[in-house]
């Protein structure tokens, strides 16, 4: 085997174990894996209300997130998400039905239809806060409170670079 075959090339920085940027990398795809199975999600659905799918806590968190901006519409809705109209208005119209979300009309343009949360919104929503909150308590339980203070803030700029590198190359990307 060649010498170059069997010792990674310095310069390639992906190559090296030691440095951070492959590092973080591995450790986001380890992340991704488990939130993919949306855990605190499912927690939060069967401590508050079992029979709800992981899709309606997609809607409530696109709410709360639109919420600031005005009043959230089914169409917000389906752009958050990145879905259809047409399913937004089914998953919007079964919360609807299930007493999660209720419809309104605007208070700007009587003829335009709104979407809030009903109490029940909101319950799911704090206890999936809670949920997320709890688990985090336990994953840095025996950290030092500056650990847990400087990953903190090196995590909030790492998550704020990363959503500034994903929308600018968003909008090339198709929909």
């Amino acid at each position: 085997m060649s010498k170059t075959a069997s010792k990674p090339d310095e310069s390639d920085a992906t190559s090296l174990d030691v440095d951070g940027v492959p590092r973080i990398g591995r450790s986001m795809t380890r992340m991704r894996l488990m939130t993919g199975r949306r855990l605190i999600g499912r927690l939060a659905i069967q401590s508050v209300a079992p029979g709800l799918e992981l899709s309606h806590l997609d809607v409530l968190d696109a709410i709360r997130r639109a919420q600031p901006a005005g009043e959230v519409t089914v169409g917000a809705i389906a752009e958050m998400l990145r879905i259809d109209p047409s399913r937004a208005s089914r998953v919007v119209a079964d919360m609807v039905g299930r007493d999660v979300l209720r419809r309104e009309a605007s208070q700007a343009d009587a003829r335009r239809i709104i979407v809030v949360m009903t109490p029940l919104g909101q319950r799911l929503l704090s206890e999936i806060k809670a949920q997320k909150l709890s688990i985090v308590s336990e994953i840095v339980a025996d950290w030092p409170k500056e650990d847990v203070d400087a990953f903190a803030a090196l995590f909030e700029r790492f998550i704020g670079g990363y959503e500034k590198v994903f929308l600018s190359r968003d909008k090339d990307m198709p929909g």
